[in-house]
């Protein structure tokens, strides 16, 4: 009987441990996502394409999800310092990243990263695509993209293209240019969009590739000629300028694009959620007009699926365009 009476005891005993557990687990795991601020890092300065994509989104998600959303600017190393930050994040669903083109070229262009972008992030939402926009100087020897390929193909080698900096998006989309038109031209990095720029209405650089925000001001105002578009179809915000299909290069096709990405580890859950939030936003009239119209972007607002593959695919094409162009960071 005391022995009975014993192991009655024990089992009531180890039950009521149980429950115990079982309220205090779930009580944890209850609380309801988000219940503090969320980070948003941009890998870039203030005011550029990333940082304004971002700041797209803040307004939209502070008001859906009833937190403050910070966008905490973290630049340097081709957009490495700021992914390596969202990479090692912890992975609660308070740390996100918005990432463009140069996130998917710089798994080639170096050889040792200090995240590993297949293990340590995750697609959330692509958020748009900017098709890159070819500009020229007003004193350019030519005014078409014949007209360029022509000059360049009987002057190899001296003619020079400017790009935002070694890697980038325009970089590369430049050199896909020159294998596609088969000429021989010279590449003039900057430090940023803005001093190439400067130069390129200064009459110093004949050509510069980049996302249309930077380059329709100055178009309208007649300081420089856009000559094409490397898309597949025209820009909304620029009717008049043809795609480089258009004018006989079908596969000249480059661009810049935001997508947001998170720690890998965040719950499915939070993830799903997120995307949501992040497609509704994008697609709502709106901010689909403001990217298209002003912006030159097309709005996509996809699912953490469709980002990982998009992604996937970037790298493939411009691991490619890196080989066969033999770009170095040097």
């Amino acid at each position: 009987m005391h022995t009975f009476l014993r192991r009655r005891q024990l089992l009531l005993a180890a039950t009521a441990g149980f429950a115990g557990a079982a309220v205090s687990a779930p009580a944890l795991a209850s609380v309801p996502w988000p219940s503090e601020p969320i980070r948003i890092v941009v890998p870039y300065t203030a005011g550029g394409f990333t940082d304004q994509m971002a700041r797209l989104l803040q307004v939209g998600l502070q008001q859906r999800l009833g937190q403050p959303v910070i966008v905490d600017n973290k630049p340097g190393a081709n957009s490495i310092i700021g992914v390596d930050a969202v990479a090692k994040a912890a992975p609660d669903g308070y740390t996100f990243g918005v990432f463009i083109a140069a996130y998917a070229a710089n798994t080639t262009l170096y050889p040792k990263l200090p995240y590993d972008p297949k293990k340590d992030l995750v697609g959330v939402s692509l958020m748009g695509v900017s098709p890159l926009v070819a500009a020229v100087a007003m004193n350019a020897p030519f005014k078409t993209t014949a007209e360029l390929v022509a000059y360049a193909r009987s002057n190899p080698g001296k003619l020079s293209f400017a790009s935002s900096g070694n890697g980038s998006a325009a970089h590369l989309t430049s050199e896909l240019m020159r294998l596609i038109t088969k000429t021989e031209m010279v590449h003039i990095p900057y430090k940023g969009a803005s001093p190439a720029l400067a130069d390129l209405m200064g009459g110093q650089v004949p050509l510069f590739l980049d996302p249309p925000p930077n380059l329709i001001q100055p178009a309208r105002a007649g300081k420089i000629r856009l000559i094409g578009v490397a898309s597949e179809k025209r820009l909304p915000a620029l009717p008049d300028v043809p795609t480089f299909a258009e004018q006989g290069y079908p596969g000249l096709v480059g661009s810049t694009w935001a997508a947001m990405l998170a720690p890998s580890g965040v719950p499915r859950e939070i993830v799903q959620r997120m995307s949501e939030e992040v497609a509704r936003i994008i697609r709502s009239p709106e901010v689909t007009q403001r990217l298209e119209q002003t912006m030159g972007t097309f709005a996509e607002g996809s699912t953490p699926q469709e980002c990982d593959a998009f992604i996937a695919s970037e790298t493939v094409k411009w691991a490619k365009v890196i080989q066969e162009a033999r770009v170095t960071l040097e």
